[in-house]
């Protein structure tokens, strides 16, 4: 099946051309995609009846299939089904004056961090191009305001799935697609080396915001929460990331999820701040309070832990936000959606769980 969500302008324009239509056809119908977020191609009225038909019978515009939403005050999960049957997670997040999407770019992970419920599973497949381009397109035909930023921080690790990240992207901040600012859109990762290397030598992909898991300062606490750093080891990443090309006034961000009891003492704040020594102006810190999961052994820790660790930061002159992931209330935080849709389907012979 062709899913025209996975074409550029430009692959477009070569695709309608095969079959005996006008390169600028292509045009319009991404402006009717990406601009009015019209996928039935009966409803492009620029375009000829005869042309509206032939494109229905070579293009679908769907490859996902919604199977829940579940609303909370300040996010909304999907769940969406693939056509071969798998699940994937996309949340809305209501921010103060803006909506962020944080979409998946993998089913399942291979990164194998054991804190994460994404990872329980292990990687199942990269999600295609049009796979996680539909997941903004079917979110946004179901919200009224735009939604203007894109996170890629659901399942998966979306440098270990470049390719298909990187024409989504394309597709997300290009004029004739979704025209986001490339400022507004943000790739998270665990901190895959040679993929952040290539990212950085990538005059596209650089553009966009970048944000690496961390987690703990140390070397032996990292490589118990996440095993790749074994081979993608800490010193190594921070020496990248310190020689990683920015524009000025850009950051990266390094993200650190504050576990119970396991990484969130003051020594290990103070280590994180040596850690990044003199070159806090090339970076910020995002501490994310762990999300509990009853398959994992973790909590969160008290807020006093998390304020204390942050001052612990701030006092130094690094710059630290606290960030509590959306949708917690409705076990619809990262990864969690999926993996209790996954544990009843499991059980409960795919019974509907009592939250979706």
């Amino acid at each position: 099946m062709d899913f025209i969500t996975g074409y550029t302008l430009e692959e477009l324009k070569e695709k309608v051309s095969s079959l005996g239509l006008e390169p600028y056809r292509a045009k319009q119908i991404l402006s009717w995609i990406y601009k009015k977020f019209t996928t039935d191609f009966s409803l492009m009225t620029d375009l000829p009846k005869k042309v509206r038909e032939e494109l229905s019978a070579v293009f679908s515009s769907h490859p996902l299939k919604l199977e829940s939403e579940v609303e909370a005050p300040d996010a909304t999960k999907f769940l969406f089904r693939t056509l071969d049957g798998h699940l994937v997670e996309t949340v809305l997040i209501r921010e103060r004056d803006h909506l962020t999407l944080c979409v998946s770019s993998q089913i399942g992970c291979a990164v194998g961090c054991s804190f994460c419920a994404t990872a329980i599973d292990g990687l199942i497949r990269n999600l295609t191009t049009s796979e996680i381009v539909d997941q903004f397109l079917q979110v946004q035909q179901r919200t009224k305001e735009k939604i203007r930023n894109v996170v890629f921080m659901g399942m998966g690790e979306p440098l270990a799935n470049y390719e298909n990240v990187r024409k989504a992207a394309m597709i997300m901040v290009s004029p004739w697609g979704l025209d986001l600012s490339k400022r507004r859109v943000t790739i998270s990762s665990s901190g895959i080396i040679s993929q952040l290397r290539r990212m950085a030598e990538d005059p596209f992909m650089r553009e966009l915001n970048l944000a690496v898991s961390i987690n703990s300062p140390r070397q032996d606490l990292r490589e118990k929460l996440m095993p790749l750093t074994k081979t993608n080891t800490l010193s190594e990443l921070m020496d990248l990331l310190v020689r990683f090309p920015l524009s000025r006034y850009r950051r990266i961000t390094l993200e650190y999820i504050l576990i119970k009891g396991v990484n969130d003492s003051v020594k290990e704040a103070r280590q994180l701040a040596d850690l990044i020594g003199p070159h806090k102006k090339k970076f910020k810190v995002n501490l994310i309070p762990y999300n509990p999961d009853p398959n994992l052994p973790y909590e969160r820790p008290s807020m006093d832990r998390i304020l204390r660790f942050q001052r612990e930061l701030w006092d130094r002159g690094i710059s630290t936000f606290v960030r509590f992931s959306k949708g917690a209330d409705v076990f619809g935080a990262c990864g969690q959606l999926r993996s209790r849709r996954v544990e009843g389907i499991r059980t409960l012979h795919d019974a509907p769980l009592p939250s979706l």
